[in-house]
């Protein structure tokens, strides 16, 4: 993924701009296949959990496939304005507020910061600068489908867990808790603001 290209049979290949990578995780049968390790999971910027369909989706799904009609499948976006999208996502101003709140997020995870959190108690290592701008970014791309031109603490907080959950590594005091449950706990535990702004909006 960091140099966009593969190697097959020897010989490399570049890889398309833009490209993505995405890879599915089966809860089961896994016997006889190895996790992925930290450092290429940090490289995947959101991990979706995907739940089982609902009969109404199911019966959608076998109404697409067990019948005769084939779906035909059409290009909705081209590369140049996939680019364009791209630059704006980056485009999105973000307050210094809300950046800070999202690094310290981040920070918050890791076991042996200043500003960890009471979960980073439960973590053996947090998440990666990639993490923070996965944070950053995905808080901007979520802006834009809200119908905003400015990233909030709302965004951030909205992309936290796809963002997170696959750049947290758990302790054995942690058994039982999933990361969701973690970053969530993160969330509660890390106040968006901070310093005298904080002391000036608490209540009482």
């Amino acid at each position: 993924m960091q140099e966009r290209q593969v190697t097959i049979a020897g010989r490399r290949r570049p890889l398309p701009d833009p490209f993505f990578v995405m890879a599915t995780q089966n809860p089961l049968e896994m016997e006889g296949t190895y996790p992925l390790p930290e450092a290429q999971l940090d490289r995947f910027f959101y991990k979706v959990v995907v739940p089982f369909p609902t009969v109404d989706e199911l019966v959608e799904v076998m109404a697409r496939t067990t019948g005769t009609v084939s779906p035909t499948v059409e290009p909705v976006i081209t590369l140049d304005e996939l680019s364009e999208l791209r630059r704006i996502v980056r485009e999105v101003p973000i307050v210094p507020e809300v950046l800070r709140y999202a690094m310290r997020l981040v920070a918050a995870t890791q076991p042996g910061h200043a500003l960890r959190a009471p979960v980073a108690a439960l973590l053996r290592y947090g998440a990666s600068p990639r993490g923070a701008q996965a944070l950053v970014l995905g808080a901007k791309v979520h802006a834009l489908f809200e119908g905003r031109g400015h990233a909030s603490f709302g965004d951030v907080r909205a992309v936290a867990v796809p963002a997170l959950r696959h750049r947290l590594g758990r302790t054995y005091e942690a058994e039982g808790l999933s990361n969701d449950v973690l970053v969530e706990r993160l969330l509660s535990e890390v106040p968006e603001l901070e310093g005298a702004a904080a002391k000036e909006l608490s209540p009482g």
